[in-house]
């Protein structure tokens, strides 16, 4: 297994990348997964006072979970809307918290910044894992702690992406899920850290209303399967949506008005050697 991939055209891609992750709006649609955030995040049990870098902080929802515990956080995203968000959250609710845009391909911050660096499902989707692995480590203290939550292939959500991917994924691009991949995880991390705790979890996803509005919900709310859809004709649209509805639906553990499916993730917590 290889993990240097090299990617052409690297700024053309990036520019793709902002594309997908600033279309939508993330933090609606992260709203309704602020639950499973919590069971990550508190899972971690981070001391008052630690320095904290949120990698993929998204509109903050993580992030503001720390900085309302007395943690000294730092988040970074590469779309510019959505540190927008996590900044005016932070001003709304009464918090200190630094948002920037930044890369996780190229952290803007000094060695051994950060007692915690973590990621909730947002450094796996950088299209140079290598580079996000060693910015990961070279930012993190020694004993620190450094923690990831990524979507595995066989999940739920890797499935969908499977759906959604064959219309906006980048060639050349490694694929994601492979974050979801403990072989994979130790290969890129293992070498830095003296401690590394790998766990399948399952993320709630819970909606009150029915599958065929979910679905609807990602096409407007969530930026890669906004692009899939924008990417298609009217045909290709509507069988993009049925293939979504079908997958939705057989996973629903809740009545026909209503949604509950389980995505599994690698809990990734590691500790910087």
């Amino acid at each position: 297994m290889t993990t240097n991939t090299v990617v052409p055209e690297m700024d053309g891609l990036k520019t793709r990348l902002n594309t997908i992750w600033t279309a939508g709006d993330y933090d609606r649609f992260s709203r309704y997964m602020e639950g499973g955030a919590r069971e990550f995040y508190e899972r971690l049990q981070i001391a008052p006072g630690c320095r904290l870098l949120d990698v993929g902080c998204g509109s903050g929802q993580l992030a503001l979970l720390a900085a309302k515990d007395g943690v000294e956080v730092t988040g970074v995203d590469i779309a510019a809307n959505w540190v927008e968000r996590a900044q005016a959250r932070a001003r709304a609710e009464g918090v200190t918290a630094r948002f920037e845009v930044a890369d996780a391909e190229a952290l803007p911050f000094e060695a051994a910044s950060f007692d915690v660096v973590v990621s909730l499902i947002g450094a796996m989707f950088a299209p140079r894992p290598d580079l996000v692995a060693q910015e990961l480590l070279r930012v993190c203290t020694p004993g620190g702690t450094l923690a990831m939550a990524n979507w595995t292939a066989e999940g739920f959500v890797g499935q969908m992406f499977k759906n959604v991917a064959k219309f906006i994924g980048p060639s050349g691009m490694p694929s994601p899920v492979l974050w979801g991949n403990e072989a994979t995880v130790q290969e890129r991390l293992g070498h830095g850290l003296s401690t590394l705790s790998l766990i399948r979890r399952q993320y709630l996803f819970s909606y009150p209303f029915p599958p065929s509005e979910v679905v609807e919900f990602f096409r407007l709310y969530y930026g890669p399967t906004n692009r899939a859809f924008a990417s298609l004709d009217a045909e290709g649209q509507a069988h993009l949506r049925r293939d979504l509805e079908a997958l939705w639906t057989a996973h629903n553990q809740a009545g026909p008005d209503c949604t509950t499916v389980y995505g599994e993730y690698l809990e990734v917590i590691g500790i910087r050697a």
